[in-house]
């Protein structure tokens, strides 16, 4: 069953990447004009992920989809070429997705679940991460499974069994063109989050809040901000 569409307006969505991921190049105070930034720019793409990911193909991602000469656009592009290998919710290994929260708490409890289900597997609660907020704006019409009845199987709370099904959701709307899905947060319960399907609609990326995540010896963290 295709979702009905629904309008979206929200100026400061949220997203959390660990905060060494949110640092301009390391090498960039040592430049001196354009011309030197584009070599740096050439140099990181020599090991970067990302855009070797964008350069050689491994991705369902063709490059002309991806932003460019916008603040952030390393961010965006980076949601969309890093994928993980089980994938999410709404993206295979295939291909990235750019997720988001439309409250700071929603996209906590979001990036707490994902950190502590790693730090089950190899059954250690010690850890550490600080995380730099990406707010970003959305305007327009997407699919919404927030009133959906039944509650759906793709948004289950065991990764195992829901994300498959997501990911095959997921591609029928993106071959349809749609722009994304708006759905109620499995984590916080009153929730909503947003993924977006493609770079272009991820508008007016900047920087928001800093929280520190922190396990000490529980499946609990303690959440701080940074």
């Amino acid at each position: 069953m295709i979702p009905s569409l629904t309008a979206i307006n929200e100026q400061a969505t949220v997203r959390l990447v660990p905060s060494g991921y949110a640092k301009p190049p390391v090498l960039l105070p040592i430049v001196d004009s354009r011309h030197e930034e584009d070599l740096l720019a050439k140099l990181e793409g020599m090991t970067s992920g990302r855009l070797l990911a964008e350069r050689d193909g491994l991705l369902d991602l063709n490059p002309r989809e991806l932003t460019y000469q916008v603040w952030g656009y390393t961010h965006i592009n980076a949601a969309f070429s890093y994928t993980r290998e089980e994938g999410n919710r709404f993206n295979d290994k295939s291909r990235g997705a750019w997720y988001c929260a439309f409250e700071d708490v929603t996209a906590l409890e979001e990036v707490a679940f994902h950190r502590t289900r790693e730090l089950k597997r190899i059954k250690v609660f010690e850890d550490e991460v600080q995380y730099q907020s990406m707010l970003a704006s959305f305007v327009g019409e997407f699919h919404d499974v927030r009133n959906v009845a039944p509650s759906p199987d793709y948004l289950g709370d065991d990764p195992i069994k829901a994300y498959p099904r997501g990911q095959r959701l997921a591609r029928q709307l993106r071959d349809d063109k749609s722009p994304g899905i708006v759905y109620p947060s499995v984590r916080n319960t009153g929730g909503t989050c947003l993924v977006a399907f493609h770079p272009h609609l991820v508008q007016n990326v900047r920087f928001g809040a800093r929280w520190k995540l922190i396990w000490d010896g529980k499946p609990e963290p303690i959440i701080q901000g940074a």
